[in-house]
């Protein structure tokens, strides 16, 4: 019995390590969130048009982002026009990747926005991502 449970804590312990160690491939997940097939099950995507500059936007997304408890950078930039971020669940430590990008709007006014959420292991985010974009909208007065 003692061995059964060793060996279940132990293959445990290999999974969470493998979850929080995997190397991220940012060119992966930094992808055009406009295009970009639609989420699947446990993603989110939100397309909408914001009255302020695209670089405005990216901004205000951006510092939201980094005030986000275990949230990282992972590739592009306010120049490039696309911010990927990183955020890993508390608990366990699973990583979720967002997307935002902004250009300018099509009728020449503001930005024509796409914020793109995917968790990368299991199939359900028990709403998280979806979640997560409503809120960094809302901190960023978008």
């Amino acid at each position: 019995m003692k061995l059964l449970l060793l060996s279940g804590l132990g293959a445990l312990a290999l999974l969470v390590g493998y979850i929080r160690l995997a190397p991220t491939d940012a060119a992966r997940w930094h992808i055009d969130p406009f295009v970009a097939a639609d989420p699947a099950p446990g993603g989110a995507r939100d397309l909408f048009q914001a009255d302020i500059a695209p670089s405005q936007v990216l901004t205000r997304l951006a510092r939201v982002a980094e005030a986000t408890a275990r949230t990282r950078l992972i590739a592009g930039s306010i120049e490039e026009g696309r911010m990927t971020y990183m955020t890993r669940s508390k608990l366990w430590g699973f990583p979720d990747f967002t997307t935002f990008e902004a250009r300018a709007g099509q009728d020449g006014q503001g930005a024509d926005v796409a914020i793109l959420a995917r968790l990368r292991f299991g199939s359900s985010d028990m709403g998280v991502n979806a979640a997560r974009i409503a809120a960094w909208r809302a901190a960023a007065g978008l």
